[in-house]
């Protein structure tokens, strides 16, 4: 079987023909949404009349759930809401990529819609001014299930050279992660950097900062530019935690968390009283920290590898074994932020951040429960 798909073999420079022709004073609009399994992103495109300049412009609009594991086919329409607005770089100017919230036929928000409660906690806790950066890695494979590049009847040599790698036999896919950098830049993802990371064929992305919910969609769209470029190239960017078994790293989205007080003088103390707070709900955490209740974050927590202990919660000044890394930096100016590296990389951030910000700012009593 091809390690590319069939698609990635149609000629692009006929396509780039059609794309520039002119559209007059219509404008296409791609709604992005997330599907019920959590962890899938769908989109599909309209004509508007013109030009939106703000989300109020977009309209409404519906799909089928049934056909996205969202409803049953006798009662299948469901709503998307318009929330968050991008420029397109597929289409370019003037068309519109659309992040979507989706709700059932009574209005309700759908089973995989944390986006509402995740905005009604950061609306809480808004005077803190929480700011977010989550550092997303993946992994580019090929169609025959392996990860794109690797030997098809071997393996290739340990990990070791790979980690901010140069060369041929080192960085593997860098096309696609140049050509991401500068689609998430057109867009307007406040995308913050790149490298190879330390399984050949992994690599990161890193967004931020934001403060409250915009790091969790801009986290989304940033996820769908990458699945849609993959299209092009004919691999498959995946955000399972574990891709390879054995002794290879797995895939994090580490999140990077800072508030206010943290970020001044003396802010260290801020951390540390955030750190002892997140201790005592390690498990709450673990069990939204991936896409499947915490069994991903099972294989991928083994206590080696650059991981913690699933089991086990610790924290420390540059220690990547931990589960709360403070930056050596931040330990020696004390004040900045912290690093949560317990999140895998399929996890959905609207749930992290929920997570990270009740704990860390209300009282029990305050926390806002999901849907």
């Amino acid at each position: 079987m091809s390690s590319t798909s069939i698609s990635s073999c149609f000629n692009k420079v006929v396509r780039e023909h059609y794309i520039r022709l002119p559209q007059g004073d219509k404008c296409q609009v791609t709604y992005i949404w997330i599907d019920g399994t959590g962890e899938g992103l769908r989109n599909k495109t309209r004509t508007l009349d013109t030009e939106p300049k703000s989300i109020q412009d977009i309209p409404e609009w519906n799909f089928d759930g049934s056909s996205t594991y969202q409803s049953e086919g006798s009662n299948s329409d469901m709503y998307l809401v318009p929330v968050s607005m991008f420029k397109d770089p597929f289409t370019l100017d003037p068309n519109k990529l659309v992040l979507c919230e989706v709700f059932k036929y009574n209005r309700l928000p759908a089973g995989t819609n944390h986006r509402v409660s995740c905005k009604k906690v950061m609306d809480q806790v808004k005077e803190h001014q929480i700011w977010f950066g989550i550092e997303q890695e993946y992994t580019l494979m090929g169609n025959d299930g392996r990860p794109f590049g690797w030997p098809k009847n071997g393996f290739p040599a340990p990990q070791g050279p790979y980690y901010c790698g140069v060369g041929a036999d080192k960085a593997i896919g860098r096309d696609i992660v140049e050509c991401h950098y500068k689609a998430c830049l057109y867009a307007g993802i406040k995308i913050f950097g790149t490298n190879a990371e330390v399984l050949p064929s992994q690599w990161e992305f890193q967004v931020g900062p934001c403060e409250g919910i915009e790091i969790c969609d801009q986290l989304w769209v940033a996820r769908f530019l990458l699945h849609r470029i993959c299209e092009d190239f004919g691999v498959i960017a995946t955000l399972d935690p574990k891709p390879m078994t054995g002794n290879w790293n797995s895939s994090g989205a580490h999140t990077n968390v800072s508030t206010k007080k943290m970020r001044e003088e003396g802010g260290l103390q801020y951390i540390e009283q955030a750190i002892e707070k997140l201790s005592k709900k390690h498990m709450e955490h673990i069990k939204v920290y991936d896409a499947h209740d915490g069994q991903d974050n099972v294989k991928r927590l083994i206590g080696h590898l650059e991981t913690s202990n699933l089991n086990e919660f610790s924290a420390g000044i540059a220690n990547r074994d931990a589960s709360i890394r403070i930056p050596r930096h931040v330990g020696q100016q004390k004040k900045g932020y912290f690093e949560d590296r317990r999140p895998a990389a399929n996890c959905d951030p609207y749930l992290v951040t929920k997570a990270i910000a009740s704990t860390c700012l209300l009282n029990d009593d305050d926390e806002v429960k999901d849907n």
